[in-house]
């Protein structure tokens, strides 16, 4: 399933799957999300001897082979590949991890761990309460658009557009300093 890790998102490889599985290749990969960038679009791509075993037992789908959506999909990938947009993901993701190391400096008490590849980060609370008001905080005061994840709901889950500038990394940190400190 690379819907969310696919297309360079992580940096330092192309496909979630490259990350700690050397030499393994799955039978069959999904992807969807940032193939459209926006457009709504997924993607199967499977091994000959898999599809071949699928077409023969049928297959359909509500949109596949759409020219547009074709379209749409072979720019985006030609956009990730000219622009460079893995290496500039793994470098932003950096920018990013070295700024949620400072605020785990400076709010030890608030920031329980850091993780994170490229541009798919994770910033945990303590508190699942402190995750929601900052989640808020985000929104309503800074218009910056994250998520909350993990079991208890105490992760900042952070996963900008690939074409992320250092400003907009600089302006989410500050502002998440802002916020720890309003909840300090």
């Amino acid at each position: 399933d690379e819907v969310q890790t696919g297309f360079g998102r992580l940096g330092d490889c192309y496909w979630g799957f490259e990350k700690d599985h050397d030499g393994v290749c799955p039978d069959i990969l999904v992807c969807a999300k940032s193939i459209g960038n926006g457009w709504p679009i997924g993607a199967v791509v499977m091994k000959k001897e898999v599809a071949e075993k699928v077409v023969g037992g049928g297959y359909f789908n509500t949109f596949g082979g759409n020219p547009v959506a074709m379209a749409v999909a072979l720019e985006t990938l030609k956009v990730i590949d000219e622009e460079n947009l893995q290496e500039h993901s793994r470098v932003m993701g950096e920018r990013f991890l070295a700024g949620f190391h400072s605020l785990k400096k400076d709010h030890p008490t608030l920031v329980k761990s850091i993780r994170g590849r490229g541009l798919m980060l994770g910033l945990e609370l303590y508190e699942p309460a402190h995750a929601l008001a900052a989640l808020n905080a985000c929104y309503t005061k800074h218009n910056i658009l994250i998520g909350r994840g993990g079991p208890t709901g105490a992760v900042l889950r952070i996963k900008p557009p690939m074409c992320i500038t250092a400003e907009d990394v600089d302006y989410t940190l500050e502002c998440l300093s802002t916020i720890l400190k309003q909840l300090n």
